[in-house]
């Protein structure tokens, strides 16, 4: 029984006189709902034929002939059950997860499109993230996967090796990047970036140049250093053991300078550091400081087009999962990579997988 039908009854017992006056306003108030009785009764429920393919690309992100693609391809089931009972079709809590993260928006701006009260459309958007998180987060944090294969890794390194790099054996670019949060009510120094001076989670990259996000590590605290974030993921021993041509070459992601010198990871000239910092060390790091630069083009796409990560007064720990939020925005950022492309793939002129080949 809803807030709303339990005060219904509360109003017909005072009628009836089984309440008296203090009565009826001691329950009354005590069955009041926190959330705000919006009429969304009074707009019509959700249905993608409604949309055209513009609105479809503004709200959701994805055109609106590929959203029953997508809908396959990730397998979305026929409906979703949320813990009190609330039944959603599939399709239609796909788009309300699209939709909340594509911009900085409440869940009472949601319902004059899908219809639904407040409290359904958060346990709905909660139940489908966690739906994708357990079905396809593995995507960006396994390295078992078809487009990090020897063959993949080879042809990465030729597409970059076409820019005019030094490096021969270079794959990808890896980097941390900084997501400011809500600052919260306690222990603020743990999350708390003195470099970007915000507080802050942390994510660890790979960027390949067909434009993925190849590998996703974090979230971390804000204060963590890119260096011990490495050690964390333990990234360089899966690169020891996984990261070699289909020839038997050792293939090596490029850093910045926070990141130390090993065989699969390779890291600019340090002036400070060496004896003679000749014209072709920094001709070195000129030529792979161009095409580096990839790996800041997927952070910008994350929350340029889920610019929901891009508001921190809302993303608020221990009120919603702010860590699981970016990694699913980057899945689907990754996602519309496959459907069409990105500054990433053009520029390295490298078509990522198809949808069915990234989510098979």
């Amino acid at each position: 029984m809803s807030f709303k039908d339990v005060r219904n009854s509360i109003i017909l017992a005072h009628g009836d006189g089984y309440l008296d006056d203090e009565e009826f306003l001691i329950l009354y108030e005590y069955y009041r709902s926190a959330n705000p009785s919006y009429p969304y009764w009074e707009f019509d429920r959700f249905c993608l034929d409604n949309f055209d393919s513009s609105e479809c690309e503004s709200s959701f992100r994805v055109a609106k002939d590929d959203i029953p693609i997508l809908a396959e391809a990730l397998g979305i089931p026929a409906s979703f059950v949320c813990p009190q009972g609330t039944v959603c079709n599939g399709i239609e809590g796909l788009c309300i997860l699209l939709k909340r993260l594509a911009y900085p928006c409440r869940y009472y701006d949601l319902i004059y499109t899908f219809a639904r009260p407040v409290p359904e459309l958060c346990m709905i958007s909660n139940a489908v993230m966690d739906w994708m998180f357990i079905h396809h987060g593995f995507r960006l944090s396994s390295w078992n996967q078809p487009f990090l294969s020897p063959a993949a890794l080879q042809e990465y390194a030729q597409a970059i090796t076409r820019k005019g790099t030094p490096l021969t054996n270079c794959f990808g670019f890896i980097d941390g990047t900084v997501r400011p949060i809500c600052r919260p009510g306690e222990k603020q120094r743990v999350v708390y970036n003195g470099h970007k001076r915000v507080h802050a989670l942390k994510f660890q990259s790979v960027a390949l140049p067909n434009g993925l996000i190849g590998n996703l590590y974090g979230p971390v605290e804000g204060r963590r250093h890119d260096a011990g974030m490495l050690k964390d993921s333990g990234l360089l021993d899966t690169l020891e053991a996984v990261a070699y041509s289909p020839r038997g070459e050792v293939m090596c992601l490029y850093g910045d300078p926070a990141y130390p010198l090993r065989p699969n990871l390779i890291a600019p000239y340090r002036p400070g550091e060496v004896l003679v910092f000749t014209p072709e060390m920094q001709a070195f790091n000129q030529a792979m400081s161009s095409v580096r630069v990839s790996v800041e083009w997927l952070f910008g796409d994350v929350v340029n087009y889920f610019k929901f990560m891009d508001f921190k007064k809302n993303l608020k720990l221990q009120l919603s999962a702010v860590g699981k939020q970016y990694i699913i925005s980057a899945l689907f950022r990754n996602i519309l990579t496959c459907l069409y492309g990105n500054t990433t793939s053009m520029f390295f002129e490298l078509d990522p997988p198809t949808i069915h080949e990234y989510l098979a």
